[in-house]
């Protein structure tokens, strides 16, 4: 196999980083507003995105809409490389011959490897990510619900089952991820930071067999040459539409992992107990059109991420960073 073909570890972390980096800080207020919309049981806070990105805006700050942001912008570097690498590296695996390429079966199998990998980092990720995201929401929940934003809300779990949220609501929402983080391995252990590792599984796995191979086809018709790259604003484009359509086909699932991920919950608000209870109580309480809860939202946070990740990604800043330093 051609030294071309070579996975560069450095390269695929360099070039995950910049990506990641700024890919998350354009689309990171969606994300927020996504989070928060799939969090709304019955009559919500928010009708959509643009009021929950006003209402944010309004009450919280523009800081407000990045709330959770560093953890991404921290370990979304690892993410995105492991993501990438893992993805060439199990198309190599499964390639017999290295100018061939790969049947449909292979590439998804590849894709599917690549998103049990990512789980690794995308589990405590999310987890911790989405307890700061729907801080606010809880917030005016809170309010809305007893018309007062007195000192002590009350919440639909017992003390003992929420580790980090007694006090006011708003010192709740001065919280930090890494507050939260040691009192969940403190509380419950590692376990803890992977709850919910499950769901995260069945909703990143199909959506790599999904986006892999539908890239690569994509990408492949701006090629002129199998061994060339396509142009930037072709694999631009590519990593947007593969992107995407992924992230809408798997809409549900992320809804379920957002909704069992959430750690405190508002007064009157569903508990889960399982990936199974909480379809069964979506479907009962709120009917078939809540398992597509931001779905609009993550196609306009997809696309975009994985748009730049795969446009850096074949530009191949790491590689000529690296290149300049040797």
């Amino acid at each position: 196999m051609g030294s071309k073909k070579k996975i560069s570890v450095p390269a695929k972390l360099i070039n995950g980083g910049v990506a990641g980096l700024v890919g998350v800080s354009c689309v990171f207020p969606i994300d927020l507003a996504k989070t928060r919309l799939q969090n709304q049981q019955g009559q919500g806070v928010y009708t959509g995105m643009r009021d929950c990105l006003v209402k944010t805006l309004r009450s919280e700050g523009f800081f407000g809409m990045y709330r959770g942001a560093a953890v991404n912008l921290t370990l979304v570097t690892p993410e995105k490389a492991i993501k990438l690498a893992a993805n060439d590296f199990f198309r190599q695996l499964l390639s017999q011959d290295s100018r061939k390429e790969l049947t449909l079966m292979r590439e998804m199998l590849a894709g599917c490897g690549a998103g049990a990998c990512q789980v690794v980092v995308t589990s405590p990720m999310e987890m911790l990510k989405i307890q700061l995201q729907d801080a606010g929401r809880l917030a005016i929940h809170q309010q809305k619900v007893l018309g007062t934003d007195g000192p002590q809300a009350p919440f639909s779990q017992p003390p003992q089952e929420r580790p980090y949220t007694t006090g006011t609501a708003s010192a709740f929402k001065r919280r930090s991820a890494t507050v939260i983080a040691r009192d969940l391995l403190k509380t419950q252990g590692l376990v803890g930071l992977y709850k919910g590792l499950g769901v995260t599984l069945l909703r990143d796995v199909p959506f790599s067999i999904i986006y892999f191979p539908l890239f690569a086809n994509i990408n492949k018709l701006g090629q002129r040459h199998s061994e060339e790259k396509a142009p930037f604003f072709h694999s631009f484009v590519s990593g947007c539409v593969a992107g995407s359509v992924a992230a809408v086909a798997v809409t549900p699932l992320d809804v379920l992992k957002t909704r069992i991920q959430t750690l405190k919950k508002g007064l009157g608000e569903d508990t889960y107990n399982g990936i199974i209870d909480c379809a069964r109580k979506i479907w009962a309480h709120e009917g078939p059109a809540a398992f597509m809860k931001g779905a609009g939202c993550r196609a306009l946070v997809i696309a975009p991420l994985f748009g730049i990740a795969q446009g850096v990604y074949f530009i191949g800043i790491g590689e000529y960073i690296l290149g300049y330093f040797h």
